[in-house]
């Protein structure tokens, strides 16, 4: 069966294999939790956390902000497994760090 959830799962690991391959970005620990819980569950897990994480962090060095699951969380697609207060959050922490538009930085 392929669910939302399902196809979100997929999504995450989609992203954290392009982090790898075009930033040489390796989170070995974020990558663990996806496969023990899936990718829902962390993003749901990521999102009640009040501070910024490292991974986030780095992605926006690396002015990839597209390839995290803030990103995702905010396609419309994926709306319906998430909060409102949920998809505020991914959208101000992403805001915070200059992002204009998924996928674009105040920088571009």
């Amino acid at each position: 069966m392929n669910t939302l959830a399902d196809r979100f799962h997929q999504d995450v690991l989609a992203i954290y294999e392009r982090a790898r391959n075009e930033c040489d970005y390796h989170h070995h620990r974020f990558l663990q939790m996806v496969h023990e819980d899936g990718g829902l569950e962390v993003a749901h897990r990521l999102l009640e956390e009040d501070s910024v994480r490292e991974g986030l962090v780095t992605l926006w060095r690396k002015d990839r902000l597209d390839l995290t699951v803030e990103a995702l969380v905010l396609k419309p697609e994926y709306e319906p497994l998430f909060t409102e207060e949920e998809i505020s959050k991914a959208r101000r922490r992403l805001e915070q760090l200059g992002v204009t538009a998924i996928g674009h930085s105040a920088s571009n």
